[in-house]
């Protein structure tokens, strides 16, 4: 070769030199210096980058012009570097090396034995003088070694897997037959995670979009184009599946030849790599673990390394590995790196990923299971092999049956039995199959019984193998296995110990010589030599395939002592499998609970019993464990595989009941998506089916099966839904499976989609529909079909009965085949819908057939024929009809005798086609809509569409919109042209026809949005409408109509609403804007038109018109105006003709209004103080406005107080509110000066300086007034100009100043005047910057000035500052402080200030930093002449000081002591005092105190101080003996005790005893509560003993002291002697059926009883029914409370009907009982007779709407109930509608309850206009349900009007920022204390802080 083409190969290759290369770049820079004197490395040495260095010197031996030199350089390459192969060859024969001695042909040869040789470090140093014949030499060398060691591995396999190996070495009862498998070449899912991820899944290795799965030869596994890169093949294949006798089929190709692109193939079993528990050099894997080279290994190893990419490495098993796959961190390693050690698991990685004999193929066998992410990347082809099919089983069992006679025996066995088939598919199975068949057609047998199951096949096996083994040995014909049970028990040992140990192989010297004897006999174990890492052979056995490893253990795991119950739970794998992690799994397993399973069969007991030695009872109690275990795992929510996984159990083990119990588990329905189901998938799965009738649906994703055996499905009739979806599913698929669908009797729905049916398999679905009798549901989606082979289908419109549905949706879909659909579904009088769009097609039937129709005509005889009877929806969206099909259409439309919607919406007709369809509508019959949206419309059809309906009075709707392409008719009636009649006709009501009446009170509307109305165009749609007279709704939206326009449209508006007025029902008018609407309101006797007409560029000058124009309109009733952005015009009319048969009397206002009267809203319109005045000129002409809302309309001071001069003129306005307006502070003073201007204020609110709410009184002057001025600023000079003003208003009752910038000053100046005014005030000052100083002077005014009654004053977070004023002097003052932080000279003033106030009645301190020497002082200063006087003072030192000193502290008060109260818990300290001296009663309280031993007698001196004490009250006191005792002594000082309280004490049986004594003496007690003490049932006793004698006893509380049946049996003689008892609690006890008995005998004698509780007890019906034998007696009864028991409808009804004489009943509590409608159904009959009732409790009852019904019909007699709670029941939106018409009547009612009761929006306008009803209510509780928006503006619509609501609860609804927007304005109109509860709803939080800020009485938190 000549030095170009020497340089241009080197060119080509420079990437790969200088990568190879750069491992010296030390040689490489010695090479230059030496060849390349005078050249300058100086740079070159400077580098850094190896690969760098490398390439610069190469393009310096490129640029030399010398070119020997050049060439001496690629020689020393070549000689001296480890080259790869084909790199030496190329650059040997390009420089010439080697033709001194060598022709032409030879020197390629020479060449590559050159290029060949031992590693870098062993060869040659660099310096090496090594010359070319020694180099020669060297590579010859390797190259025979090579060679040789090739030899020695093909003479290996042949010895081992050759055909012409010797008998010897094959078991008698294995034939070595071959048959090839069958292969696909597959695409499977990645599975991500780790191999030790908790739970695996097999891989999933079919998608149901792939059908290309290829079936391929052995030897395509190979082909293809190399890359040189690694090739890793990965083969899939189940257990059984032939995968590790293929890959001995692959050597023995090879060592024969076959296969010679590979010259090294290694097989490596992972069985045999688990024994390695050391790290190994890739050296050492390959030879020492598989063949160790005779010779020169290293240089045979460096042969391999250079040469590998002509090698294939076989790993078989991957899923056996003990270790986890490890992948090398450095994807390009050094050389070295292969020389260092490694584990299996890590070499595994590296050959795959390439880091080891780059270049190489790798095969890895495995079974589908979850793999590494790191493995899949490296995988070059995905194959499966899916065993044998049909062909291939009889070419197998051809192969092992010779003689012919039994082969035809046997393959006629086969065919005619479908489940031992579906086992040959198997190979393994196919194999011990043959063996059975085998030997019972040798027998000769009449008749051969042939196996059901994979188990039983194993058995006969076995059982073979011991007959034949007992006839060698002693001429037995036949098998006795107690013979030879100790052999086969040992054989199941060494299986079962292999499966612990994670271990396949098994040592010579573990087998026992009896067992090896009979094993290796039959094949059932394979003796191998296991080669160690030293060399040295070893005699191993392992299982023939590892399903008979699995046999064997399963059969010693059922037969063996030493496995317990509990042990054989835990080694049922298929448990560990699916439930526990990997880590903690026992063993590598695949079929071992299959053949548990099937052992677990009733058929095994006798050859278990037999094995084992036990009796059939022990095996079967085994059997009960496993049967367990399985129906325990059907639980669970189950996927594909792992369905299929225990239908193989539960098959196996023939139990029907067991398939039974796991179908019901499953719920009979079976989903497998991209797995390949086998035939004996498939009949194992049939069996579980075939167990149960109930119905089954199956549902099959991309799972290949064996076609043959899809009629398996005939013999499930029971299948109802039955669906395919995948591209492999095809014609032959279809024509298939076609017939078998008819003999799946209960079918209703069949699904084939995303498939490959042609013409050909749909034809053959044809002929089997009709054929399936139920069928209701057929989808044929996706299958590429095209439009006129689908047009075939329309044959089984009629002649498929049932049929409901039809879907053909996304196949391909042409024109013609749209038009012949559409003939074919309007002319079949079965079909009621046909919908087309784009590539949807979807028919619907009637599904009825012949008969059904028949009798439907019988039961209907109003009708002529059933048939008739059918609404026809055509729907042909985007379809591309044009004009010209428009005539077809109008055919086919023509056709059909009723249609309920016609849609030809996205479709090409134009105006001609609209024009032509419009002039044939007259003869289509159509009551719904006619969409002609999207068609190429212009203005022209939308005037042709309105003169349809100005024509035709059955157009009730029409939507038309030129830039939203809408062209929209709605039809009511029967249509047709006599549907015509004229306009002077249509109200001659007395002449109408009743379909005319129909139409003459069906509300019209016109849509007209978008579509720019200019100049005559106008004009004529105004002519138009004012023909369209009785349009009850029209929407002119985004017309650019300005002023002109919009007023000439507002000129029409009150002709359309005058012919409405014989309207009785509500209906909505709108005529919109985008958002806006102008609609119309009929309701009752009104009749309401409103408009909007938005976007419509109408300036101010235009709104001011149509003020000027509307407002001297009576009927106008509301305006809304707005030029921001949308603009908004909504005018609202009313036309008040009243109809006095309907409604005599009866007012009904706009439901819309939030405010009886007219209403205008004006919006963003920036006005100035001359539009100001000129719009109130024009509204105060309007006589009866009521409400003004100015919105964002930029006022300033002059337009404000422009305003207000017209207020007085505005007769019967109620509200003015201007908000989103910045108020001056001179302005928020006119606005307070308000009420002088206009006497009928009564309330002014100015809120953060920019909104404004006025609100007025009917009559001409307010009585009352309140001033809200919050958060606006108000200074103390700002606050002297507002007390000007306040000072002048005698009626002030509130003055709220709160969040301004008074400071102390500012209050100091409102002290000083506000007095003045003489008038009873609630002053409000807080957050105002007030300090200590500033509530001490409040204090001194307190005590000074005789009208400020109430100071309630905090400085903490939450500043509060609270003045209540009075007229006249007041006697009882109250002062409250909190945190305000006094220091000890605030303090001292504050005792001296209160000292002087005589009048202070009560005093509260709260956390004020008062220590007790302050407390002392303060008590002894607090006196006052006579009366009361409470001292309250929470501080941290009383939850820490003893009780001594706080009873000190008592002691330092100055009048007589009433009351002591000492609550630790609340570091609270109370006293009451009483001025002067006497004593009247006295009241001990002391909460939570534990007396102290020494304070014992400063106690007893002050009892004796309270000589008249009446009540005694403890909570939460642990008292000891001695305690106790001082206690009881001094209770018989209080002969006038009539109250004792003891609550959560702890009191000991000896203070019970004594406790007990002192009570006895106390003769005047009348209510005695222990609830929640530890007194024990013996202490009540005790105490109840003592209490006999008391004869005013009228109460009696033993609540929580956990009383049962029993204990409560000692208690009832001793209530029986209290003849006074009105009050029995005893709740939240333990009491039961048994209690109720002794209960009812003691209340028949309490005869004045008003309350019983009984609630959160055990009682049920037995008790109530034993309690209202008692209830006839109690005729005083107020109360009774049976709340969470556990009362059904039957103690319910029983309890019902007993209450009807309890006439005083005033509370009912049946909460938490399941009382159901039964028992509601029994009240309307009872609470008329119970004239006191107020509160009724039926919370979580299980009552429906049903039981609400008869509820209502019972309340509707009780005008007196008060409250109501019905919540946690479903009663929905059916029964709150019957609630809500009661409302009304309940007059009295205060709170109702409906928490969680599955309310909609649906209730929302009964329920809020029912509520509205109800004056007196105060508590709404709706939280909990699904309320949205339209229930909050429903709501915001009553809420001004209920004064007395105080909570409105609406938490955990789905109410968003507008709803609670529409209640935050709703709320402002509410001058009162309601508050609305909002909390998790749908708000963002943002808007809830806003409108918090905007509303404090919003409410969005929990608490």
């Amino acid at each position: 070769m000549d030095d170009a083409g020497l340089q241009s190969a080197v060119r080509n290759a420079m990437p790969r030199l200088v990568d190879f290369l750069s491992r010296t770049p030390e040689w490489v820079l010695v090479k230059a210096k030496e060849l390349l004197p005078q050249a300058d490395l100086s740079q070159v040495e400077e580098m850094a980058d190896s690969k760098e260095k490398v390439s610069m010197v190469l393009d310096m031996f490129l640029m030399v012009a010398d070119a020997p030199v050049f060439k001496e350089f690629v020689q020393s390459v070549c000689m001296e570097c480890n080259l790869p192969m084909d790199m030496e060859i190329v650059f040997m024969s390009m420089s010439g090396e080697g033709h001194i001695a060598h022709g032409p042909e030879e020197s390629v040869e020479a060449a590559a034995e050159s290029s060949s040789a031992s590693r870098l470090e062993r060869r040659r140093p660099w310096s090496s003088s090594f010359t070319y014949n020694n180099c020669k030499e060297s590579k010859q060398q390797r190259l025979d070694s090579a060679e040789r060691y090739r030899q020695l591995i093909i003479a290996s396999m042949l010895q081992r897997y050759g055909m012409n190996r010797s008998a010897e070495a094959q078991p008698l009862a294995l034939r070595d037959v071959f048959v090839n498998l069958v292969i696909y070449q597959s695409k499977a899912h990645r599975g991500k995670g780790k191999v030790d991820k908790a739970k695996e899944e097999p891989i999933a290795l079919h998608h149901e979009d792939d059908h290309t799965n290829t079936v391929m030869k052995l030897s395509d596994l190979f082909e293809g184009v190399h890359t040189g890169a690694t090739k890793v093949i990965l083969l899939l294949g189940k257990p059984g599946m032939g995968k590790t006798r293929l890959m001995h089929k692959i050597c023995q190709q090879w060592a024969e030849g076959t296969l010679q692109k590979f010259q090294w193939i290694f097989l490596f079993e992972f069985r045999q790599l688990n024994l390695i528990n050391r790290k190994l050099t890739l050296q050492e894997l390959l030879f020492d673990v598989f063949i160790q080279p005779e010779g020169c290994p290293d240089d045979v190893f460096d042969h391999l390394l250079e040469n590998a990419q002509h090698t294939l490495v076989i790993f078989d098993g991957l899923d056996e590995s003990v270790g986890n796959v490890q992948f090398p961190v450095s994807p390009n390693p050094s050389y070295s790196y292969c020389l260092n050690p490694f584990s299996v698991s890590e070499l595994f990685g590296s050959l795959c990923h390439g880091n080891f004999l780059h270049g190489c193929t790798v095969l890895v066998t495995t079974r589908p299971k979850m793999l590494p992410e790191a493995l899949w990347k490296t995988i070059t082809l995905l194959v499966e092999i899916w065993g044998f099919n049909h062909e291939k089983v009889e070419e197998y069992a051809g192969s092992f049956f010779h003689q012919h006679s039994l082969k035809e025996q046997a393959l006629t066995r086969l065919k005619s039995n479908d489940k031992l088939l579906s086992l040959c598919y198997i190979p393994a199975l196919c194999n011990i199959v043959c063996i059975c068949l085998e030997d019972l057609l040798l027998q000769k047998a009449d008749s051969i019984r042939l196996l059901q199951t994979m188990t039983q096949v194993y058995i006969q096996m076995l059982l073979i193998f011991v007959g034949k083994h007992q006839r060698l040995s002693a001429g037995c014909k036949e098998a006795n296995l107690s013979q030879h049970r100790v052999t086969v028990v040992g054989l199941c040992e060494l299986a079962f110990r292999g499966l612990e140990e994670r271990r396949m192989l098994i040592y010579a010297n573990e087998v026992s010589q009896h067992v090896k004897d009979f094993a290796c006999q039959y094949g059932l174990l394979l003796a191998f030599e296991v080669k160690t890492i030293s060399g040295h052979l070893k005699a191993g056995y392992t299982f023939a395939h590892f399903s008979l490893q699995e046999f064997f253990a399963a059969l010693f795991l059922l037969t063996s002592n030493t496995v317990d119950s509990s042990s054989l739970k835990e080694k049922f794998f298929l448990r560990y499998k699916w439930i526990l992690k990997k880590e903690t799994r026992t063993a590598v397993t695949e079929n071992c609970h299959i053949f548990l399973s099937g052992l677990s069969s009733q058929e095994c007991r006798p050859f278990l019993s037999s094995l084992s030695g036990q009796n059939e009872t022990w095996i079967q109690e085994r059997q009960a464990i496993i049967t367990q275990m399985l129906k325990k795992l059907a639980a669970g929510t189950l996927t594909g595989p792992r369905i299929i996984e225990l239908c193989h159990c539960v098959h196996e083990t023939q139990d029907l009941e067991l398939a039974q119990h796991v179908g019901k588990q499953l719920n009979f329905t079976f989903q497998f998506r991209n797995f390949r189901l086998m035939p004996l998938d498939m009949m194992t799965l049939a069996y579980v089916i075939n167990s149960s009738h109930n119905l089954v649906s199956l549902d099959f994703v991309g799972c290949p099966m064996e076609l043959d055996y899809l009629a398996v499905f005939t013999s499930c009739e029971n299948i109802q839904n039955l669906s395919f979806r995948g591209r492999r599913y095809g014609d032959e698929f279809a024509g298939v499976l076609s017939k078998s669908l008819p003999k799946i009797k209960c079918l209703t729905t069949f699904q084939l989609t995303g498939g490959n049916i042609t013409l050909s398999g749909l034809e053959d679905l044809i002929q089997a529909f009709p054929n399936c009798h139920k069928l209701e549901d057929i989808n044929l989606q996706n299958n590429k079909m095209k439009g006129q082979d689908m047009a075939k289908i329309t044959e089984i419109f009629s002649t498929t009965e049932k049929l409901k549905k039809l879907d053909l949706s996304h196949n391909e879909i042409s024109l013609t085949a749209v038009l012949t659909f559409a003939r074919a579904a309007v002319t079949c009088p079965k079909v009621i819908k046909l919908h087309i769009r784009t590539n949807i097609l979807t028919i619907y039937f009637t599904g009825e057939s012949k008969e059904d129709l028949r009798l439907q005509h019988l039961e209907t005889k109003k009708k002529e024929t059933a048939l008739n009877s059918r609404s026809f929806i055509l729907r042909l969206q985007d379809c591309q009809l044009s004009s010209q099909q428009a005539k077809e259409v109008a055919g086919i439309l023509g056709s059909c005798s009723h249609f309920s919607e016609i849609d030809l919406s996205g479709n090409m007709l134009g105006d001609e086609g609209c024009r032509y369809l419009l002039q044939m509508l007259p003869q289509v019959c159509i009551s719904g809509q006619l969409n002609l949206s999207n068609n190429q419309l212009s203005l022209k059809s939308t005037f042709c569409l309105l003169n349809s309906m100005s024509r035709r009075p059955n157009i009730v709707k029409l939507e038309a919109s030129l830039r939203r392409q809408t062209a929209i008719l709605t039809l009511v009636g029967n249509g047709g042209s006599d549907a015509v009649y004229s306009r002077g006709s249509a109200f001659q009501g007395d002449h109408l026809s009743s379909h005319e009446r129909q139409l003459l009170m069906t509300s019209r509307t016109i849509c007209l949005t978008e579509n720019t109305f200019h100049g005559d165009d106008l004009k004529n749609l105004c002519s138009v409408l004012r023909r369209c007279n009785t349009v009850s709704v029209l929407d002119l939206s985004d017309n650019s109509l300005g002023d002109p326009g919009v007023l000439k449209v507002a000129e029409i508006l009150p002709d359309l609403k005058a012919l409405r007025s014989l309207k009785q029902q509500e209906e909505t008018l709108i005529i919109t804007s985008g958002e806006m609407i102008l609609f119309l309101v009929i309701r009752g006797v009104c009749v309401f038109l409103s408009a909007r007409l938005n976007n419509n560029h109408i300036s101010l000058r235009g709104i001011f018109s149509l003020v000027q124009n509307f407002s001297s309109l009576g009927q106008m009733i509301s305006m809304d105006l707005g030029l921001g952005s949308p603009q908004s015009v909504h005018l609202t009319f009313d036309d008040s003709m009243r109809l006095a048969r309907d409604h005599e009397g009866e007012k009904l206002r706009h439901p819309h209004l939030s405010m009886q009267g007219h209403c205008l809203n004006l919006r963003d319109c920036l006005m100035g103080p001359e539009d100001v005045d000129q719009l109130f000129r024009i509204l105060i002409t309007s006589s009866e406005l009521a409400e003004i809302n100015l919105y964002g309309n930029s006022l300033n001071d002059q337009s404000v107080e422009q305003l207000l001069k017209f207020l007085p003129s505005l007769k019967h306005l109620k509200f003015l509110s201007i908000q989103r307006n910045k108020f001056s502070a001179n302005c928020v003073r006119l606005l307070a000066n308000s009420f002088h201007l206009c006497k009928r204020i009564y309330g002014v609110e100015v809120r953060s300086n920019e909104n404004a709410f006025l609100h007025f009184v009917e009559s001409q002057e307010s009585q009352e007034v309140f001033c809200r001025l919050t958060d606006c600023g108000i200074g103390p000079d700002d606050n002297k100009t507002l007390c000007l003003v306040l000072e002048k208003c005698d009626r002030l009752v509130e003055l709220d100043l709160s969040g301004n910038q008074l400071g102390n000053e500012g209050l100091r100046y409102l002290l000083e005047h506000l007095p003045k005014i003489q008038v009873s005030c609630l002053l409000k000052i807080s957050h105002n910057g007030i300090s200590q100083d500033g509530v001490l002077h409040l204090i001194h005014v307190l005590g000074t000035c005789q009208n400020i009654a109430e100071v309630h004053a905090s400085l903490c977070s939450e500043e509060t500052l609270l003045i209540t004023l009075v007229k006249q002097d007041q006697l009882q003052k109250i002062l409250s402080l909190k945190q305000c932080c006094f220091q000890a000279v605030h303090l001292a003033q504050l005792s001296t200030w209160l000292g002087k106030c005589n009048a202070l009645s009560s005093f509260m301190s709260t956390n004020n930093s008062m220590m007790l020497r302050d407390a002392e002082v303060l008590c002894r200063a607090l006196r006052r002449p006579t009366g009361m006087q409470r001292i309250s003072i929470e501080e941290p030192w009383v939850k820490d000081g003893s009780i001594i000193l706080l009873l000190k502290l008592a002691a330092e008060v100055q009048g007589k002591i009433r009351e002591i109260t000492i609550r630790r818990d609340e570091a609270l300290f109370v006293v009451d005092q009483e001025f002067p001296s006497q004593l009247e009663s006295v009241v001990s309280r002391l909460h939570q105190c534990e007396l102290e031993a020494e304070g014992i007698h400063f106690l007893q001196k002050l009892i004796e101080k309270c000589s008249q004490l009446q009540a005694l009250n403890w909570s939460q006191v642990q008292l000891t003996d001695a305690e106790a005792e001082t206690i009881s002594d001094a209770l018989l000082h209080f002969p006038a005790l009539k109250k004792l309280e003891l609550t959560s004490c702890e009191i000991p049986p000896l203070g019970t005893q004594r406790l007990a004594s002192a009570l006895h003496q106390c003769h005047a007690l009348e209510d005695i509560d222990f609830s929640k003490s530890k007194l024990g049932v013996d202490g009540a006793v005790t105490i109840m003993d003592a209490l006999q004698g008391t004869l005013h006893l009228k109460s009696i509380n033993l609540g929580f002291l956990n009383l049962d049946s029993v204990d409560f049996l000692k208690l009832t003689s001793r209530l029986s002697a209290m003849p006074l008892l009105r009050r029995l609690i005893l709740n939240n006890n333990s009491l039961s059926n048994e209690a109720c008995l002794h209960l009812a005998k003691m209340l028949k004698n309490a005869t004045h009883m008003e309350e019983i509780n009984l609630s959160h007890n055990k009682i049920d019906d037995a008790g109530v029914k034993e309690i209202v034998t008692a209830v006839p007696e109690m005729q005083n009864i107020k109360q009774i409370n049976l709340s969470c028991n556990s009362i059904s409808s039957a103690g319910g009804q029983c309890l019902v009907e007993a209450l009807v004489g309890s006439r005083c009943l005033e509370d009912l509590r049946l909460s938490g009982n399941r009382i159901r409608n039964e028992t509601l159904a029994k009240l309307p009959s009872v609470l008329p007779f119970m004239l006191h009732l107020k509160v009724l409790h039926l919370s979580s009852c299980d009552i429906d709407s049903e039981g609400i019904a008869d509820l209502v019909k019972g309340l509707c007699k009780c005008p007196q109930i008060e409250e109501i709670s019905l919540s946690e029941n479903s009663i929905e939106d059916k029964g709150v509608k019957v609630l809500a018409k009661w409302l009304p009547q309940s007059s009295h009612l205060r709170k109702i309850e409906l928490k969680l009761c599955k309310v909609h929006d649906v209730a929302a306008n009964l329920l809020a206009r029912g509520i509205s009803c109800c004056p007196l209510l105060e508590d709404i509780d709706l939280s909990w349900n699904s309320l949205g928006d339209d229930s909050a503006q429903e709501l915001a619509k009553i809420l001004p009007q209920m004064e007395r609501l105080r909570v409105l609860d609406l938490d955990n609804n789905c109410i968003t920022a507008l709803g609670a927007t529409l209640l935050a304005e709703a709320l402002a109109r509410c001058h009162g204390n309601q508050f609305i509860r909002l909390w998790h709803n749908q708000i963002p939080k943002e808007v809830e802080e806003d409108l918090q800020k905007q509303e404090p009485r919003m409410h969005f938190s929990f608490f």
